[in-house]
């Protein structure tokens, strides 16, 4: 026998559609927001650092790019990546920023970016420390495709791993390591080194 709504209409147990998915509550919502917060807040920071320039600035972008999560969260949560979502969220005030103030990225100038010649210094150590400048190498990684760019800063500046960036980015850890490897390329070529030690171990 079926059961039958308030409204006298029988209620089938079985209609052949899967059961509506509960909308998440405000508390689950608040959890899983500060959670993901607590993980990138200074991760976030450092990226919104490195093309601002500016801690006053950084500290801006990236708190106008949680309030726009924040806002966006319940539908953050139904994407195929969260990360990557969120990143394009990132991404955006930072270019925005950018735009605003009428001011190109400030890797090449950024002094957190020094990072980035230590790391690829100790695998590269005898090609990369031929170089005169440490400048030439910020500049040829900022001059660098974008998502080769973002590999190398989010890999040896801000400490992600490969499977972090790979879910930043929407993409495998394949690919981020591909990206990992062409961005070397280029740059050995760039600052020309010789790309016959500088690829061994990617």
């Amino acid at each position: 026998m079926n059961r039958r709504s308030p409204s006298g209409a029988p209620l089938h147990e079985h209609d052949g559609r899967a059961p509506a998915r509960p909308e998440p509550s405000r508390h689950h919502l608040s959890i899983t927001f500060e959670a993901f917060h607590a993980t990138h807040a200074r991760k976030w920071l450092t990226y919104a650092y490195l093309h601002t320039g500016n801690e006053a600035a950084a500290r801006q972008v990236t708190r106008s790019a949680y309030q726009q999560l924040g806002r966006l969260w319940p539908h953050a949560l139904r994407q195929a990546s969260v990360e990557a979502f969120a990143w394009s969220v990132l991404k955006e005030r930072v270019v925005e920023w950018l735009y605003d103030h009428q001011q190109p990225t400030a890797l090449t100038e950024t002094a957190a970016f020094a990072v980035v010649t230590q790391a690829l210094l100790r695998e590269c150590q005898q090609q990369f420390a031929l170089l005169e400048s440490q400048l030439g190498l910020y500049a040829a990684i900022a001059r660098l495709p974008e998502r080769q760019c973002d590999v190398i800063v989010l890999r040896h500046v801000i400490g992600y791993c490969d499977g972090q960036i790979a879910a930043l980015l929407g993409v495998d850890e394949v690919t981020v390591r591909s990206h990992a490897s062409r961005g070397k390329r280029k740059l050995a070529t760039a600052l020309g080194i010789d790309q016959g030690t500088t690829t061994r171990g990617n």
